[in-house]
Order: structure tokens, then C-alpha cells, then sequence
């Protein structure tokens, strides 16, 4: 079994992580109607009947992940925040790949997630954040560059699963090297972890 593979199976089934979110929604009194309209649920039916053989693991020289998707204590102050996506560690350089199939709908260089690329893959939305590199544009067109990691990504540019699609960095808000990844299956976050689960499943028994 790989690492990140092992990583998540104990992450998935830790019932401490669980006892951790319930206390922090009682020491920040958030309503369970906020709750409700604020975290969005998963899409069951979706995650049991998706074929992931194609689908790829998103870092290269995984080592733990840090933070989980859903509520949490902010790395940066006393709030309770909603984390949208799952944070993977890795040294800062290692290689950032596509998770699934995609056209490139969305650069950035600003905000809490620093250097971003969003990849959508039919109904899937798929971001990555706090990349090396810069956004740029040629000819009103805007494209990622990452120079030391020989990356250049154009937004509407088709790119294949695996392909390897920036870097770990430190750009926007972070204590530490490492990739968010967050999904969106239409309008609705998907937790991550689930469809990692998943792909291990169908991966290691083909």
C-alpha cells in the first residue's frame, strides 16, 4: 500500500477528527441552520457510480495531509472557518499533477489562495492552490508560468490526467508547503478525501 494511500485510510476512519469538528462548532455556537446552508453535501449516488481508474493522485512526494475538508480552527487566528478542500504536505517543488481529464478554466495570482489553476472535467470542478509561479498574459490571454519548474499553462488549454501542472509552493495564505485541493461536483464541494477512497479502492483491485 503507498503512503498517501495508508495516510488516508486513517485519516478517513480517525473518529478524533470528528470529536474535534463537534467541539469546535459548540465553542463557536454556529446554528445548525447555519451549518446546513453553509456546508454542502456530498453527492453519494455520484462518488459510488464514477469510474476513477483514469483519475490521478494530485502531489508528488506526498508526506502527510494537515487539514482536513469542513469546519476548522483557523491556522491564522481564533475562528472557525469552513475548509472547502483537503490540504496534502509536500516539499516545496514537488510536482503538482492534474487529477482528471480537463479544459483550464480559471489562473490566478491573488487572494487567500495565492497561485491558483481550476480545471473543470465535465460536471467536476478541481482548484489548486498556493502554487509557484505567476499569471501572466500574452495577447489578452492569460497563462501560469513557473520558470524553475518548466511549467506553462494557458487558460482553455486541454490537459490530460497526470500531467504535471505546477508545484507545491507558499503563495496566498499558508503556514507551510503544501497543496489545498478542492473539488466541486456542479454547485456542490465534494470532500475530498471520499474520492480518494474511492479511487484507492478501484485502482487496487484492477
Amino acid at each position: 500500500m503507498k503512503k498517501w494511500q495508508n495516510q488516508l485510510l486513517i485519516s478517513v476512519l480517525s473518529i478524533f477528527s470528528i470529536l474535534v469538528l463537534s467541539t469546535l462548532l459548540t465553542i463557536s455556537n454556529i446554528s445548525p441552520a447555519k451549518i446546513a446552508n453553509a456546508q454542502i453535501t456530498n453527492n453519494s449516488k455520484t462518488l459510488l457510480t464514477s469510474n476513477w481508474l483514469s483519475a490521478s493522485f494530485p502531489v508528488e512526494n506526498f508526506q502527510k495531509y494537515t487539514s482536513p475538508f469542513g469546519y476548522r480552527r483557523s491556522p491564522t487566528g481564533g475562528s472557525v472557518e469552513f475548509h472547502n478542500g483537503l490540504d496534502i504536505a509536500a516539499p516545496k517543488g514537488s510536482y503538482i499533477r492534474n487529477w482528471w481529464t480537463g479544459t483550464v478554466t480559471q489562473l490566478s495570482d491573488r487572494g487567500r489562495c495565492g497561485t491558483r489553476i481550476t480545471i473543470q472535467s465535465g460536471k467536476w470542478r478541481h482548484t489548486y492552490c498556493h502554487m509557484e509561479g505567476y499569471v501572466a498574459k500574452k495577447n489578452g490571454r492569460p497563462y501560469l508560468v513557473d520558470s524553475k519548474g518548466g511549467i506553462i499553462i494557458w487558460k482553455g488549454q486541454r490537459v490530460g490526467a497526470g500531467t504535471r501542472i505546477g508545484r507545491v509552493g507558499m503563495t496566498g495564505r499558508t503556514t507551510g508547503p503544501h497543496l489545498h485541493w478542492s473539488l466541486k461536483y456542479g454547485k456542490k464541494y465534494v470532500d475530498p478525501a471520499i474520492v480518494l477512497r474511492r479511487m484507492y479502492s478501484q485502482q487496487a483491485s484492477r
